[in-house]
């Protein structure tokens, strides 16, 4: 049997990691961070323990880039659904709503995700970091963003905010007032993306000039 080519093992690296990535999530969201052991990520992935260590160095970081992945996947998903849009408001307010959302949908992850980064580790760049930063760098200059870059980075800081006050254990945001202040920063009105409701909290359309008296 002939040797794999270059490509070929390539690509088994990145199915390999990406099991393993699929399964962090998989399990941190069943069982919680401090439950899920490293040899039941690698069982789940169906892979070998050494491999976790190979391609990650620690749990924490593996957390972080199975996270950034979920991340970039969601908005993805958000920013290509139909109706196709050229619009850049409109494509702020998915990638706002994609992020916004996964406080709701997945709360355990958002949660445990943001905990780590607040910790020494701190924030983990990765791949898929890296693929999520520059698929919110392209949505900020669609938007018109005369520098992408400080933008982007300023997007992300109100992002992470807005998902931290969601999830803050007994004292959380509700998710449609979180949403108004970032539409409203944004000019964005509030029927774009997936809004949560007919009406922004307060009754007056984000993005819209109030009713004449």
């Amino acid at each position: 049997m002939s040797p794999r080519s270059q490509s070929a093992n390539e690509e088994l690296r990145r199915r390999s990691r990406e099991r393993l990535l699929q399964a962090t999530v998989e399990l941190v969201a069943e069982r919680g961070y401090e439950a899920t052991k490293l040899s039941d990520i690698a069982d789940r992935a169906g892979s070998a323990r050494g491999l976790v260590s190979y391609y990650f160095p620690g749990k924490r970081q593996l957390l972080q880039s199975a996270v950034h992945r979920l991340m970039h996947r969601t908005l993805a998903a958000a920013l290509e659904r139909e109706p196709a849009t050229e619009d850049g408001a409109e494509l702020l307010a998915r990638a706002i709503d994609a992020i916004l959302g996964l406080s709701v949908e997945s709360p355990v992850l958002m949660r445990t995700h943001m905990a780590g980064i607040l910790q020494a580790e701190g924030f983990v760049q990765c791949p898929e970091q890296r693929r999520l930063a520059a698929l919110l760098r392209e949505t900020v200059r669609r938007y018109g963003s005369a520098d992408p870059d400080a933008d982007y980075r300023m997007l992300r800081a109100l992002l992470m905010g807005a998902v931290f006050a969601a999830l803050i254990p007994g004292a959380p945001m509700p998710l449609p007032r979180l949403r108004a202040e970032l539409f409203e920063r944004y000019g964005l009105a509030w029927e774009l993306g997936v809004p949560p409701g007919a009406r922004p909290p307060g009754g007056t359309p984000v993005g819209s000039a109030p009713p004449a008296p």
